[in-house]
């Protein structure tokens, strides 16, 4: 690889650590070539992108952007590495654990994850990153959690307004 080639991935590694708040650090060393295929064909339906790069180009690209927010990850960089790269936070490790049941296999392994400033360091965080919320469902459970008292106010107001209406019935009743 050229010197020109390589500041050009650590520019495009660069774009591609901006543009998300999510990736995670796998290891595909031992997929075959059909295995590797299908896993990018699938990261490709999921609109998860994946990029294979060098391991010093990689943190290269991170070093230049903000060291302090990357640095732990820069233990995961060795052996083999491919980066999934999603606007979901919890899609890549949905993608990493069906890939193995289906195909039946150890790997991609997680090496490491950068969700939303957070790193999960392990391929043992897999269900945990697998269980994680995205912003609209936890927005959708709060909503859901402030209409219910609101509805139980309404309902306690519309009996009162029920009960108001009796009384002034049975008052009226009784002075006739």
């Amino acid at each position: 690889m050229t010197p020109a080639q390589k500041n050009e991935a650590i520019e495009v590694l660069k774009e591609k650590f901006s543009q998300y708040n999510n990736f995670y650090i796998t290891n595909t060393e031992s997929l075959t070539v059909e295995q590797a295929t299908k896993l990018r064909r699938i990261c490709f339906e999921k609109n998860v992108e994946m990029k294979v790069a060098k391991n010093t180009l990689i943190r290269k690209a991170m070093e230049q952007l903000n060291d302090d927010r990357f640095k732990g990850t820069y233990e995961s960089l060795h052996g083999v590495t491919a980066l999934l790269f999603s606007e979901s936070a919890k899609e890549p490790a949905v993608i990493i654990s069906s890939f193995r049941s289906d195909a039946k296999t150890e790997k991609p392994v997680l090496k490491a994850a950068f969700v939303d400033g957070d790193v999960f360091v392990g391929d043992n965080q897999l269900d945990a990153l697998k269980s994680l919320k995205s912003k609209q469902e936890l927005i959708g459970e709060i909503i859901g959690l402030l209409q219910s008292p609101a509805k139980n106010v309404i309902s306690a107001l519309n009996a009162g307004n029920k009960l108001a209406g009796l009384i002034k019935a049975l008052e009226t009743r009784a002075q006739a």
